[in-house]
């Protein structure tokens, strides 16, 4: 029999064992309804007085100790008792979680400040309301973008991609801090802010260095080729000087353009803000390209695919440098027997995208996420062969940066590879056809 079934048993039991006591004192009395309602009535009191005992100690339980009621009453006690206990229970392991994680977040050295769906503050550590100027609970509430007045943290904050940190200079105090948003459930983000003065410090040093390194450079080298240029032109030189001069005069034309590529990573390093929005034609572009492919010597093949007229908003300049080293890459990995493929389209989320697809030996996985690290290369000896400095995905990475773009690698050993660069549809502009579509090539 359940537990439920024997006090259901207790009770029907207990009411009979009244009413007959009721019925036995209302014969005693000469009136039967007499008793029965006089030992109802008194039931009913005693339930009545253990409901109010219960009422009072469930007011007053911190200071009294519950009432030693016996039957079913007791029982109803004694399982609040425990749910009384056991909320407390957790509870005070509830507390004791939360001033761990506040104890372990406080001794955190980076700042993190919790936000809610409309990026309200509603939790900060100690990090965070130092090195963010933020202000006990007069901030909680508040979003953080009136308290951080930056238009580029604000534009940060409305990003849906938060890969990469946001690091921003601020002139009170005078510090470099980094931003980045971590999402979880519910709408809510941890902004997480680190103090990065010391490392932008070094960084720009380093850039100071081989912007330096890279002009003190340029004059000798100058002066190196002109003497070798003058050398060869001299036709009574003999043929056993003639071949080491030549080889100097390849070297230097490498190192000079080494000397040319480390000058424009210093130069689009110092250019902090975003580029410019000239109007770039890339039909335009995607032609000189291809025909400054086709006059060089055992070239492959190029095809255009120009499925839209639309153009580019940025610096024309960066992005035909960008291109230029995208083809470059193309032709020095890929046989006079293969064919490489210049295509211009427009997506459809209204982004465009500029691909450069060849047929040479393709990359191995390992290698795709560190082709845009300077310096570095796939096949070293054949690189070096091609006069390759590893700098030419950098510069990419770097100009497509400043306008907001992003590039992709596909690639497959032994059948090719695709660099594509994507940019957001704020820097595309459509125009009107107005000519007749070039064929595809």
């Amino acid at each position: 029999m359940t537990q439920s079934l024997r006090t259901a048993w207790f009770l029907l039991s207990r009411l009979m064992l009244v009413l007959a006591a009721g019925m036995l004192a209302g014969l005693m009395l000469g009136s039967l309804w007499v008793g029965v309602i006089l030992s109802l009535g008194v039931a009913l009191a005693w339930q009545l007085l253990n409901l109010f005992w219960l009422d009072e100690w469930l007011r007053h339980r911190n200071r009294h100790d519950p009432p030693d009621t016996p039957g079913l009453w007791g029982d109803v006690i004694s399982q609040v008792v425990r749910l009384h206990r056991r909320k407390r229970y957790h509870k005070e392991r509830l507390l004791q979680v939360l001033r761990e994680l506040s104890q372990s977040t406080a001794a955190l050295p980076d700042g993190v400040v919790v936000l809610n769906a409309l990026d309200e503050i509603t939790w900060f550590n100690q990090p965070a309301a130092r090195l963010l100027g933020l202000r006990g609970r007069g901030d909680r509430g508040l979003r953080v973008s009136n308290l951080v007045r930056d238009p580029q943290f604000r534009d940060y904050l409305g990003r849906g991609e938060f890969a990469e940190p946001l690091v921003l200079r601020r002139t009170e105090p005078d510090v470099s801090l980094s931003f980045q948003i971590v999402p979880y459930s519910d709408g809510q983000r941890l902004l997480m802010v680190r103090d990065v003065s010391r490392q932008v410090q070094l960084e720009t040093m380093r850039r100071d260095f081989v912007a330096n390194a890279s002009h003190e450079l340029r004059s000798p080298l100058t002066v190196v080729t002109g003497h070798l240029e003058l050398l060869l032109s001299d036709d009574a030189l003999a043929e056993d000087v003639r071949s080491p001069l030549q080889e100097m005069q390849r070297q230097a034309y490498r190192m000079n353009g080494i000397v040319n590529d480390l000058l424009d990573l210093s130069r689009l390093d110092a250019q902090a803000r975003e580029a410019a929005s000239d109007e770039v034609d890339v039909v335009a572009l995607c032609a000189i390209l291809r025909k400054d492919v086709l006059a060089r010597p055992g070239h492959p093949a190029v095809a255009l695919s120009v499925e839209t007229h639309a153009r580019l908003l940025g610096d024309e300049p960066g992005i035909l440098s960008a291109f230029s080293n995208l083809v470059d890459n193309a032709v020095k990995h890929t046989p006079e027997s293969g064919v490489i493929t210049l295509r211009w389209a427009l997506l459809p989320d209204g982004a465009a995208q500029f691909s450069v697809a060849d047929t040479g030996r393709g990359i191995a996985p390992e290698h795709l996420p560190r082709l845009a690290e300077r310096f570095y290369r796939v096949d070293t000896g054949r690189s070096r062969e091609a006069g390759g400095s590893g700098l030419g995905l950098a510069i990419v990475k770097n100009v497509l940066m400043h306008h907001g773009a992003t590039i992709d690698v596909q690639s497959t050993p032994g059948a090719g590879s695709t660099f594509s660069c994507l940019f957001p549809a704020r820097r595309v502009k459509i125009v009107a056809e107005e000519r007749t579509d070039p064929p595809n090539e």
